[in-house]
């Protein structure tokens, strides 16, 4: 049965309609050009469509495998993928994709915007533009794929509430169930941020044990990581015994600090992303860097990409989509020493092609809020 769609009257939709009656209001009984542009125009020849990845930085293996699962699917339908990053800038990463417009090219977009508050500009670019994208991680929790138009085609996301209560647990579990921690935050206004975050909260509500001496963001940046944990050990001298990052790169920087003050494999240390030098960390097991979350960067950039492929060349209806498929959870894995070596093996195509063909295979279900 095909869900039906509800209409909540949030202000951020009852702006948008009044903005929209007062178009009416100056051109009766005609289609405004953003209603036309919200459309899904004819189908694309496949030849003429550009395929797009957005992502922060190809420094951050996270995103760098993000990208090399895109190029899988470009390398299943035998075309280039064009690759664009913004360094954590916002305003540079609209720029870069309103600038594809003027390709000439209708494209297919794969993006993970910065933060919430940056989507709504982009996916309206992209509709503008005559593009089509899938989001993924951020989006504000009343604004949806369906409320904008055809050309948004979906967004993915990850429940960090399961993720981070499960890898917290593994570092409590680490610790003996008592002591104090550091948490070291992404990007504040970041949907995964922020619910990794409660994650860690839910746990340390089931484990009495467990104090949480200071937490402090570090944007997701290894280097940023590296000098907020030296901070935050000097302030809390003897009593870290436990380090919680919301993603890997920062869990590293964390380490380089545990290194540099002779801590490095006294106190437990988990992360999310599961790359690769987090799972050489965690099989070792010389550093206590115990545990992490994979949400296979392979999958995320090769099958949300073919989904904005195979809407923009007619293969998929975006009109018939239900809303759990227009905005859906992804499939995500505690990742600890027992089950590391399942997630090193870099994918080849095959290991991606049925992902390709149906984008919803790892779907977990429509997105809550």
């Amino acid at each position: 049965m095909v869900p039906t769609k509800t209409w909540r009257p949030t202000r951020r939709r009852l702006l948008f309609t009044a903005g929209m009656v007062g178009v009416a209001s100056l051109a009766t009984g005609c289609s405004s050009a953003s209603e036309e542009a919200a459309k899904a125009g004819p189908a694309a020849n496949p030849a003429d469509v550009q395929l797009v990845e957005s992502v922060r930085s190809l420094s951050n293996s996270y995103h760098a495998n993000w990208v090399a699962g895109g190029k899988l699917f470009g390398e299943s339908v035998s075309k280039e993928v064009t690759v664009i990053s913004d360094e954590a800038d916002s305003q540079k990463q609209l720029a870069q994709i309103k600038s594809l417009a003027g390709s000439g090219k209708v494209f297919a977009l794969n993006v993970d915007p910065n933060t919430s508050a940056d989507t709504e500009a982009i996916v309206r670019a992209v509709s503008d533009s005559g593009g089509y994208v899938v989001t993924q991680w951020n989006k504000p929790d009343d604004l949806n794929p369906w409320d904008v138009g055809d050309h948004w085609v979906a967004h993915i996301s990850f429940d960090g509430r399961v993720s981070g209560k499960g890898v917290s647990a593994a570092l409590f579990e680490a610790m003996g169930g008592s002591g104090g921690i550091i948490a070291i935050q992404g990007i504040l206004d970041n949907v995964a941020s922020k619910q990794r975050f409660a994650g860690l909260e839910m746990a340390m509500a089931e484990s009495t044990g467990i104090e949480l001496l200071d937490q402090q963001t570090a944007n997701w940046s290894r280097s940023e990581a590296l000098s907020v944990t030296q901070t935050l050990l000097a302030k809390h001298r003897g009593k870290v015994k436990g380090v919680w990052a919301a993603n890997d790169e920062m869990a590293l920087g964390a380490l380089e600090a545990l290194k540099a003050a002779g801590l490095a494999g006294k106190l437990p240390i988990v992360g999310f992303d599961a790359v690769p030098q987090a799972l050489d960390e965690i099989q070792s097991g010389q550093n206590k860097y115990v545990a992490t979350v994979s949400t296979d960067p392979y999958w995320q950039g090769g099958a949300a990409l073919s989904l904005a492929f195979q809407v923009a060349t007619g293969k998929v209806d975006v009109t018939s989509l239900s809303n759990d498929r227009r905005a859906f959870y992804g499939k995500q894995s505690v990742v600890t020493k027992d089950n590391a070596g399942d997630f090193t093996a870099k994918p080849v195509l095959a290991d991606l092609q049925a992902d390709f063909d149906d984008p919803w295979a790892r779907s977990q279900g429509a997105i809550t809020t």
